[in-house]
């Protein structure tokens, strides 16, 4: 196993050793001082009915060999939740793969069958992207362009290699100063999409286009590279996500996944309104607008510039840039 890989693995455990104090594992502390946030070593390897020289070499990065049961023990000490539980299972499988399934990869470009197509320009009443784990948005249906025209048309979001042109959500996010005013949560979005992208760097630790992506967001964002250090992972499924649109206003949005089980690795993204709402009036407006020859000409083309207007609020800057100088 690389070097990296068992400094991922400790630092992973360590991180959620420090989550868990005493009291929520049930162990007394009698008032003692503690050098340590969380549990110790040896409190862990308790509670997992291992040896505390086992749980330091589990700590120290080597999975190798050890087996669900002893995992899903290790887990259970650590109150790890179903993300973190995965992330867990997908080190130790890294781990256990032969050597020459390690040898980092460029995947090949992914291709959205026509199908997907099909289904996605269907869904009419709701803005619908497709992205995979890197968060390289594959398609969008009309709503689903105007919705993040800001990320199709921001020339930050493609990167350096514009070959495959594709918009990358996290590039944008941390790269581009008008997410801070597309994203009025910015800070909960930047938080949840570094979790997923260290969920996806489980699962695909040897995605060169990955590793090239993680490297750059750490090399230019401040922000990034603490919440990279954090190790925290995330399985997004349903909830609400709130806009400031240059356009339709503001926007809460509630959104579903649904992986694709034919088309690893892809993901479709559906984000709807409250019906009654004033969301669901500002969606309707920007359905309108996107329908339009005009906007349908520029919406979302890179190569046609953009219609919706970046307008980043004050603290923008400092936000994605992890910069705190004052603006005036």
């Amino acid at each position: 196993m690389d070097v990296d890989r068992k400094d991922d693995i400790r630092q992973f455990l360590i991180s959620r050793r420090a989550k868990v104090s005493p009291e929520q594992a049930g162990i007394p502390s009698y008032g003692e001082l503690r050098r340590v946030p969380g549990l110790r070593r040896e409190e862990v390897a308790q509670l997992a009915g291992v040896s505390t020289d086992y749980y330091t070499r589990l700590e120290r990065g080597s999975l190798r060999g050890v087996s669900d049961s002893v995992l899903e023990a290790v887990a259970s000490a650590l109150q790890l939740d179903e993300a973190e539980r995965a992330h867990l299972m997908d080190l130790a499988r890294t781990a256990n793969a032969p050597s020459r399934r390690r040898t980092p990869r460029r995947p090949s470009q992914q291709r959205v069958r026509p199908g997907v197509l099909r289904l996605l320009d269907g869904m009419t009443g709701a803005a619908a992207i497709l992205q995979n784990g890197r968060s390289d948005v594959l398609a969008a249906n009309l709503l689903g362009r105007a919705l993040y025209a800001d990320v199709f048309n921001s020339e930050v979001s493609y990167g350096p290699d514009l070959q495959g042109r594709l918009p990358n959500q996290a590039r944008y996010l941390f790269l581009d100063p008008a997410a801070g005013d597309l994203y009025p949560d910015w800070n909960a979005v930047a938080a949840t999409t570094v979790a997923m992208l260290r969920s996806e760097s489980g699962r695909n630790p040897h995605d060169r286009a990955l590793n090239e992506l993680v490297g750059e967001l750490i090399t230019r964002n401040g922000q990034f590279a603490a919440l990279w250090a954090g190790h925290d992972v995330r399985i997004h499924t349903t909830g609400t996500k709130r806009f400031h649109h240059a356009v339709a206003g503001d926007l809460s949005l509630q959104f579903e996944t649904l992986h694709l089980p034919g088309d690893e690795g892809q993901t479709l993204f559906a984000f709807t309104a409250e019906p009654g709402s004033a969301s669901a009036s500002a969606l309707a407006f920007l359905a309108s607008w996107a329908s339009a020859p005009s906007a349908a000409a520029t919406a979302g083309d890179p190569a046609g510039g953009t219609t919706i207007p970046a307008r980043p609020h004050a603290q923008a800057e400092s936000r994605i840039t992890g910069k705190t100088e004052p603006h005036d």
